[in-house]
């Protein structure tokens, strides 16, 4: 029976749906309704914020919670209207962030285009944005006026150096996929018009920014007292920053020393031949790389099942790598390039798309070429978890709120595998494994560090290069991510940990009555709801919960 908290939360992701920004993640992508477009105006972002106060009010007002189960969903409604005021007025991405609006034009095409072998009426959708991008950029001009950085205007700048020859070649492929009939050549037509007009005035846009940029203001630090709302008020995380920080470096130092035990375990190995390399060679071609992948997937969930760590409902689909389409190869640079389908879409597998690259791979395209399971056991795990979660039977815990349960899931199975003998048959996966590890305890320092102005993107871009090591163009382009999403970062590392205590925790209280499968069944289904939460109502203990009401209470 729906219940008011249950209309509540209808009402509010029915606009959200409306409302959210487009942003470069996989995991928030959202469900539009028929005809949206992306409105940014001043007058739109004043509507948005009286919005927010109503379902505010409307939250404030509603009669006691009939249960632990609503009270958890209550507070699942708050953090996602935190969310919205974090994103309209805390870290106004749309007065300080030309790149924006990048994500809200062709950012919101890449999106549409995702699912597989789009159609007629999905290209008219295309060339609906396309259209309707010129009124964007007006909008975003204005916003951008007094308020924008010069650090993410040269970030714009760059990725929008060459915008319409990629848009031009994008829609010239897409175009190809209309249908043979007259309608289709007309519909054909018109989307390359309307490619032409977005790409003319995402040019003049970058043009504008370039003669803009050196008036405009430097990039102040996000700073502990906005950050620390961010904690409590969205993520529900029971940690100051500096516990945050203290967990990465702790865990970075682990991973370092992992990585360099894995590494001399294997040299000695491969010194006496008794340790061959699954995959000796990396696979470049992505239509090999794919089937390798359809295979390593089911691999991979008969190993879960036959070690007893997760279920496989029949009604689960599958993960699937792609070549990567034409129409998208080449503004690629746009996002994740993977669907991971949606609450209406359960019964489609989930796409990760596999480029071709002539010249060196960049991180995470190389290491899943030397071997697919890399992506499988994280870019998979979201596609299991979020299929799961979109079944969810309570319909507020279908929807995202903060990344870091979900990172957390994603991050925790790479090492739940590697701890499992999933990559007993491959020592340099078991390396990239503890080089992951690295990476994700790093992007917990430099989240930190940039949102408290003790690194700068420059600085924060070098370091991830240096110290993972990694290439520069994916150093470059995760700082500055992380410095454009501040409390995104250290999902990853602080999601993983959060998860291991809850873990050891239902361990030691059950005992020898402790099923590992079921802790994760209920896990990857719970796995929108903030971990604080779940801890909650698994084991009756609302420590972190408290302990999130008394670091707000030390901020006001």
């Amino acid at each position: 029976m729906s219940t008011a908290t249950d209309e509540l939360g209808r009402d509010f992701w029915t606009w959200r749906a409306s409302e959210q920004p487009r942003s470069l993640d996989d995991i928030p992508r959202i469900t539009r309704p028929a005809g949206w477009l992306p409105r940014w105006s001043a007058a739109d972002v004043q509507g948005y914020r009286a919005a927010v106060a109503g379902f505010d009010a409307r939250l404030r007002d509603l009669p006691p919670a009939a249960d632990r189960a609503e009270i958890v969903d209550r507070r699942l409604i708050a953090s996602a209207l935190a969310r919205v005021r974090w994103e309209l007025d805390a870290i106004p991405a749309w007065q300080t962030q030309p790149a924006f609006y990048t994500d809200q034009t062709i950012g919101a095409v890449f999106d549409l285009l995702l699912p597989p072998e789009p159609d007629d009426a999905r290209i008219a959708r295309v060339a609906d944005l396309l259209e309707h991008t010129p009124s964007v950029l007006a909008d975003a001009r204005a916003n951008l006026a007094d308020c924008a950085v010069a650090e993410f205007g040269r970030v714009a700048v760059e990725q929008l150096a060459d915008i319409e020859t990629q848009l031009n070649a994008a829609m010239t492929a897409l175009a190809a996929r209309a249908g043979n009939d007259r309608a289709g050549t007309e519909l054909a037509g018109r989307l390359t018009a309307a490619a032409a007009v977005a790409g003319a005035a995402l040019g003049s846009f970058r043009d504008w920014v370039a003669g803009s940029v050196a008036s405009w203001r430097p990039a102040v630090p996000a700073g502990r007292d906005v950050l620390q709302w961010f904690l409590t008020e969205v993520a529900l995380l029971p940690l100051t920053p500096e516990e945050i920080l203290a967990i990465g470096r702790a865990e970075l130092d682990r991973a370092v020393t992992l990585e360099l035990l894995e590494r001399n375990r294997n040299r000695y190995s491969r010194a006496e031949g008794s340790t061959p390399e699954r995959n000796p060679v990396p696979q470049r071609d992505p239509v090999a790389q794919s089937k390798a992948e359809r295979g390593a997937e089911l691999a991979v969930r008969r190993f879960y099942v036959e070690r007893g760590i997760l279920g496989q409902p029949d009604t689960l689909r599958h993960y699937r790598n792609m070549p990567l389409p034409d129409y998208l190869a080449p503004v690629r640079w746009l996002g994740v390039t993977d669907d991971l389908t949606d609450p209406d879409r359960v019964d489609q597998d989930g796409v990760s798309y596999v480029p071709s690259f002539p010249g060196p791979m960049p991180y995470f395209y190389a290491a899943n070429a030397q071997d697919p399971r890399a992506g499988i056991v994280h870019e998979g795990a979201h596609y299991q978890q979020l299929a799961m979660s979109f079944r969810h039977p309570r319909p507020l815990r279908r929807h995202y709120y903060d990344s870091t349960v979900n990172e957390g899931i994603a991050f925790y199975n790479e090492e739940l595998m590697l701890a499992s003998g999933l990559f007993d048959d491959a020592p340099r996966t078991r390396e990239i494994m503890y080089n992951f590890m690295r990476l994700r305890a790093l992007r917990v320092v430099v989240d930190i560090q940039l949102a408290l102005g003790e690194l700068n993107i420059d600085e924060a871009g070098a370091y991830l290069q240096r110290v993972v090591p990694m290439d520069e163009e994916t150093a470059r382009e995760e700082a500055a991510f992380f410095a454009a999403a501040p409390g995104h970062a250290f999902t990853y590392q602080v999601g993983k940990s959060q998860i291991l205590r809850l873990l050891a925790d239902c361990a030691t209280a059950e005992g020898t009555e402790f099923d590992l499968q079921r802790f994760h069944d209920r896990l990857w289904l719970e796995g929108n709801l903030p971990l604080s939460l779940q801890r909650w109502e698994l084991l009756d203990d609302d420590g972190d919960l408290r302990r999130v009401g008394e670091l707000a209470g030390d901020r006001a």
